[in-house]
């Protein structure tokens, strides 16, 4: 995939190997248990859709990391820079990533969120996710463990025979 422009001064590109310093920089910035190197080689490894959000000079700004199966998609991780929320790209990261699961057919969306992370659910709920479930002490927390919404969008209607 090619460099799709996005916003003014940003694209949205393939995530490569030397993406990966910046990516666990915004990583670590951005969450208090951030996922590690390993993690992040092993979705490009297995060839999950991992983008990035670069700006003018080609700098990271954001990634996505997508697991697609048998019409099921699945939003692993999605983030800006803590240095550039607050100006709707996180917005334009989400929809890029829900235009990209039409693309590849995908039935329904599913995603974990942080049952404490508001901003986060007001912004999945705005694009048309609703919660289904919740997984109980999902997530690490600062004292144990943090419960995860799941929520689910349906993209693309699976096609049924006449």
């Amino acid at each position: 995939m090619s460099a799709v422009p996005v916003h003014e001064g940003v694209c949205l590109r393939d995530m490569c190997d030397a993406d990966l310093a910046a990516v666990i920089e915004i990583e670590e910035r951005a969450y208090q248990f951030p996922w590690s190197e390993g993690i992040f080689r092993d979705c490009l490894r297995v060839g999950y859709v991992c983008r990035v959000f670069a700006g003018l000079q080609d700098e990271v700004i954001g990634y996505a990391i997508l697991s697609v199966a048998a019409g099921e998609g699945h939003l692993l991780n999605i983030c800006i820079d803590p240095q550039h929320q607050g100006a709707g790209l996180g917005r334009q990261l989400l929809e890029q990533v829900l235009e990209l699961a039409d693309h590849l057919r995908v039935h329904i969306l599913f995603l974990e969120v942080r049952a404490s992370n508001r901003a986060a659910a007001r912004l999945y709920r705005s694009a048309g996710f609703r919660e289904i479930a919740r997984r109980r002490n999902y997530y690490r927390a600062e004292n144990g463990r943090e419960h995860a919404r799941i929520l689910a969008r349906v993209i693309h209607a699976p096609y049924t025979r006449p």
